[in-house]
């Protein structure tokens, strides 16, 4: 169903990492405020990620960096961010896709977001379409409220329970 214009899955998973995109806005804006820092996982390989290739030899899938104490040049930009850390004493430059990140935590408030990463076209095997994995959310969702059913049994399918409107109606001691 990826041709689906509300795929719930892919709109949530959008959101969400516009979240990542926002709370680096207000970073490179102001600064780490308090306690918070983030923990950024990516996936190395993914089309548009920038970084040395020595980096990228020691971590050819995945690479999870810290954004505390020593980082400089943190920019934001619609689909990517850019920052520049330390690595052994050498400054590094890395442009990351948003698209490319698996994982963000804020371990100061405990709060963490996974996403689903999808392969890289060049890599990619030809697979059946899967739904893509929906991403962990740390806030609970309410319970779906009832349905109304409806009054003609021949209008549910079999094995659903059908409940008479007039059940929840105060009764009418005038008849008509």
């Amino acid at each position: 169903m990826s041709g689906d214009p509300l795929n719930y899955q892919a709109l949530t998973e959008e959101a969400l990492r516009g979240v990542v995109r926002q709370a680096l806005v207000t970073v490179a804006q102001r600064g780490l405020p308090g306690q918070h820092h983030f923990y950024l996982t990516f996936r190395t390989n993914f089309p548009g990620v920038q970084l040395a290739d020595s980096l990228r030899d020691r971590h050819p899938e995945e690479m999870t960096i810290v954004l505390q104490h020593q980082f400089w040049g943190l920019e934001v930009a619609d689909k990517q961010f850019s920052v520049t850390l330390s690595f052994n004493g050498q400054h590094e430059r890395l442009v990351v896709p948003f698209g490319a990140v698996s994982a963000f935590v804020d371990p100061s408030v405990q709060f963490g977001l996974q996403f689903s990463v999808a392969a890289p076209a060049a890599a990619a095997a030809p697979v059946a379409a899967q739904p893509p994995k929906a991403p962990t959310v740390t806030a609970p969702m309410p319970a779906p409220a009832p349905v109304a059913a409806a009054e003609d049994a021949s209008a549910v399918g079999e094995g659903n329970r059908v409940v008479a409107l007039d059940a929840f109606r105060k009764s009418d001691s005038r008849k008509k």
